[in-house]
């Protein structure tokens, strides 16, 4: 039994990320997504579907979740800053695709929907910010950053520019403004030897 729930759950997770992304230009948008259409690509039930979510926007967020944490992880046991930058590149990547057009329209969603936009930040983005702050705090203790640093503003200051490049596309999301965003952060960053002994 618990084979075939999973089956089932993975089914309509595969189902919400076709209906929403694989599709090419036949894929539409979250807000006309019905758990309809999830039920019937993934050839199981609504009750299913309420089995596992509570709402469409939250198998949305899985779906996106789970396609999308697996091809944008820190890697371990390299420099910070070669970390930083594999990790940035990563989900450059993923956001220059389909699934930058999905996190927009869940970000969209959320303006509207309150709940939808405090189950994304806390299922997803609380997750993405607590990964980059170990790799800040990682900075500190190896004195690649200042020691006095905040690990959470430090995060927000490679993050946010992308989503600011996503959501108004002022320049393309490519390798060359991961690079950039990880020197010019860095180097604002970076730990000077007088300044940490006066601190």
């Amino acid at each position: 039994m618990a084979v075939r729930s999973e089956s089932s759950r993975r089914a309509i997770l595969d189902a919400t990320m076709d209906l929403l992304v694989r599709d090419g230009r036949r894929a539409i948008t979250v807000q006309k997504l019905t758990m309809e259409a999830i039920a019937k690509r993934a050839k199981v039930s609504k009750v299913t579907i309420y089995r596992w979510w509570p709402s469409k926007a939250a198998v949305v967020i899985d779906a996106f979740m789970e396609s999308h944490l697996a091809h944008t992880r820190i890697p371990e046991g390299v420099p910070v800053r070669e970390a930083l930058l594999v990790h940035l590149k990563s989900l450059i990547s993923r956001y220059a695709g389909p699934q930058g057009k999905l996190v927009s329209q869940i970000v969209a969603e959320g303006q509207y929907d309150p709940e939808t936009m405090a189950d994304f930040r806390t299922r997803f983005w609380n997750e993405r910010a607590a990964a980059v702050e170990k790799l800040m705090r990682r900075g500190i203790d190896e004195g690649v950053f200042r020691s006095d640093l905040d690990p959470s503003a430090a995060a927000q200051l490679f993050y946010a520019p992308i989503y600011f490049h996503l959501l108004f596309g002022v320049s393309p999301l490519n390798d060359a403004l991961a690079e950039q965003l990880v020197d010019l952060g860095i180097r604002g960053l970076e730990a000077h030897p007088e300044h940490d002994e006066m601190s």
